[in-house]
């Protein structure tokens, strides 16, 4: 029945597994937990309902069988039971951990496996990371990466890189065997199993929020493996590789290991292929932001990552996150004179019009003001302005929108901007005739406001410190 049902199993039918569980006759523990099983893998039962009608206790006992059969079966249940967030909980409270690592030693290769699984599962709860830490977990997930088994690897893999979510798991990360755990990732980066490669890089990303792992992985020098990895004919790993490239950029001091013409040769190419992967997107965006030192400036915008840059910009299929992380990295760019000078040259006017377009929208505010700053680097060249002058109307409202908002940087871009392009006769004309200059007046007149009543604060304050 377990193997060919295919509707929801009734709660009653449940209640003979007590008894079956618990069988002195090994047969038929075999059969009632690989039935359990079956029933779980196949969503013909509830998982917290199996809790909650007492079963874990059986079945965590089964783990203590002397049989291989029953205990791959009772570790396949806890991993599947582990699935929900509330199980997770009561197996941690039910002295489940210990069972599942000394059964995650293993010499069956199917145990060995189911009990790494559940392991996976449970490690999606914090409280449980801590517990195994404290319970010698981490040496255990860490030799498995040796495994001969794929999926073993695998499990131990992404068990230990959501422990490492956590920065306060990573010093004893570090310490297993002298940063032994690096070593051991930074090999399985080269796996031919896909997905081990991709979590691997997974893992190792959340270690590389330590500036200290940053600082061993560039010693071991990760990064020419991790741009051919950018070029996997695999999703996964594609996007995990720049994902940890994006992580690697943080630093200042990694500057220079990094800044070269193969990091953005490989960077260029691979945001080309995937120009509507919001991911490869986000972190491309956000390394070469992160590379984006005066020295770089020139590399960067004579290579093909500043053209997709303004490309995704453009693209209609990239969302707010993905657009506002690339108008971020243009805006931080276009600070410097060369970036300037060749988005002056670049720019026509369907980029103009999106820009002003993006600027447009409050309701993404991070966007928005990325998008205005910059059109306001670039607000002091003439043909930028002769294309604004085709969108005044639409100019005029979103710096109308700047200078309402509670924030105090949108008001100084508005009249920022506002300044720079009043130096045109025909823009100026027209913000003396709209509604903006009344409300530039009204901001003025709150500003007097504000300096009147700041003046009259300092004047008590230090009248009350001569008085002391």
């Amino acid at each position: 029945m377990s193997q060919h049902m295919s509707s929801q199993l009734p709660p009653e039918y449940l209640e003979p597994y007590h008894a079956l569980l618990q069988s002195s006759d090994l047969e038929v523990q075999q059969m009632s937990s690989l039935s359990l099983v079956n029933f779980l893998l196949e969503g013909n039962l509830n998982k917290e309902l199996v809790v909650q009608m007492g079963l874990l206790e059986p079945v965590l006992e089964l783990l203590e069988s002397g049989d291989s059969a029953v205990q791959c079966n009772s570790c396949a249940c806890i991993m599947t039971l582990a699935i929900s967030e509330s199980n997770r909980e009561v197996i941690g409270a039910a002295g489940g951990i210990l069972p599942l690592l000394t059964l995650a030693k293993s010499y069956d290769p199917r145990v060995q496996q189911n009990a790494v699984g559940a392991i996976l599962n449970l490690t999606r709860s914090e409280r449980i990371k801590s517990i195994l830490c404290r319970e010698g977990a981490l040496p255990v997930l860490t030799l498995l990466l040796q495994s001969a088994d794929s999926e073993v690897q695998y499990y131990s893999c992404a068990s230990l890189g959501n422990i490492a979510a956590n920065p306060e798991h990573h010093k004893a990360l570090l310490a297993i065997g002298d940063r032994f755990l690096l070593r051991m990732l930074v090999s399985l980066m080269s796996s031919s199993v896909q997905k081990v490669s991709s979590q691997a890089c997974l893992c190792l990303n959340n270690l590389a929020s330590s500036g200290d792992a940053r600082a061993h992985l560039l010693a071991m020098d990760i990064i020419p493996l991790l741009l051919s990895l950018l070029n996997s004919s695999n999703k996964d790993v594609r996007q995990a590789s720049i994902t940890l490239l994006c992580t690697m950029s943080h630093l200042p001091a990694n500057m220079d290991t990094l800044m070269c013409g193969e990091v953005l040769q490989h960077l260029g190419s691979l945001m080309q292929i995937e120009r509507t992967n919001p991911v490869v997107v986000v972190h491309a965006a956000c390394t070469i932001q992160n590379l984006s030192q005066a020295e770089n400036i020139e590399m960067i915008v004579q290579s093909q990552c500043f053209e997709e840059l303004l490309l995704a910009l453009l693209n209609p299929s990239n969302e707010e996150e993905a657009l506002q992380y690339v108008a971020s990295c243009v805006a931080d760019l276009a600070k410097h004179d060369i970036t300037k000078e060749h988005l002056v040259k670049r720019m026509d006017k369907a980029l103009i019009r999106c820009l002003v377009k993006l600027a447009g929208q409050l309701e993404h505010k991070e966007l928005s003001f990325q998008a205005a700053s910059i059109i306001r680097h670039l607000s002091h060249y003439g043909k930028i302005v002769l294309e604004l002058k085709h969108q005044m109307k639409e100019v005029q409202s979103y710096l109308m929108s700047f200078l309402g908002h509670q924030e105090l940087r949108f008001h100084q871009l508005s009249i920022s901007t506002l300044c720079a392009l009043s130096e045109d006769p025909e823009f100026s004309s027209a913000i003396s005739q709209s509604q903006l200059k009344e409300q530039l007046e009204q901001v003025r007149r709150q500003t007097e406001e504000t300096q009147a009543l700041l003046r009259v604060a300092i004047s008590k304050t230090d009248s009350v410190n001569l008085t002391e």
